[in-house]
């Protein structure tokens, strides 16, 4: 099965608001006006500055909007380099009630990443941990459900096999830089779009391009 392309289909961006299994009640979202004006400030003012492979703006934003608009509150992040998309994703836990653990090997960007956490206001929503995420993510309990991987791509495939039997129905599986021509990455997209129970979409509004694979089914 092939993936289908955000930018081509409606039906297809719907997935973006409706791939969780709805419950009879959906949570309300927090107040978090003040923490807000924060955040878009700290983005504002740092929105040309972000280098060692961080997300460009409009896919930190595609993450935000995907985790508000299915409620999720149980994230990972496989890579944080020095903490762009995670401030992104942090930020739109705050409004969950959700919290956010992301790993990254670097140690230098580990430090500058909890700096950054910090000065945008999002710290105490992140569980910040270096670690080498080959070793690590296997250990990881869960239940997730939302993952976002932007780390050695040839590694995508096993991520997300370690991931798979921790995410709960409507969980989200994204996975950063799927428009590029990078190693792992078409061995990576054969292989998620061949998962029985889940649902992939690509969203290419950036050159990087993101996969987004939804479980569809318990």
């Amino acid at each position: 099965m092939k993936p289908f392309d955000l930018t081509r289909s409606l039906a297809a961006a719907l997935l973006l608001g409706a791939c969780a299994f709805a419950s009879a009640e959906e949570p309300e979202l927090r107040d978090t006006r003040e923490l807000d004006e924060k955040v878009q400030r700290f983005l504002a003012a740092h929105r040309d500055a972000w280098h060692d492979y961080n997300v460009p703006d409009v896919d930190g934003r595609a993450l935000h909007e995907l985790i508000v608009n299915n409620r999720f509150s149980r994230a990972l992040e496989i890579g944080t380099s020095t903490g762009h998309s995670a401030i992104w994703i942090a930020w739109a836990l705050a409004k969950t009630g959700g919290r956010l653990v992301t790993i990254e090997i670097d140690e230098d960007r580990h430090r500058q990443a909890l700096a950054n956490f910090e000065a945008a206001g999002v710290a105490k929503y992140i569980d910040a941990r270096l670690a080498d995420a080959h070793e690590l993510v296997p250990t990881l309990e869960g239940p997730f459900d939302f993952i976002f991987s932007d780390a050695d791509k040839e590694w995508y495939t096993q991520y997300l096999k370690d991931v798979l039997p921790k995410l709960v129905p409507g969980a989200c599986f994204v996975a950063h830089n799927t428009s590029m021509r990078m190693r792992g990455i078409a061995e990576f997209l054969d292989y998620v779009t061949a998962v029985p129970g889940l649902t992939t979409a690509l969203d290419t509004r950036s050159s990087s391009g993101m996969s987004i694979s939804c479980r569809t089914e318990p």
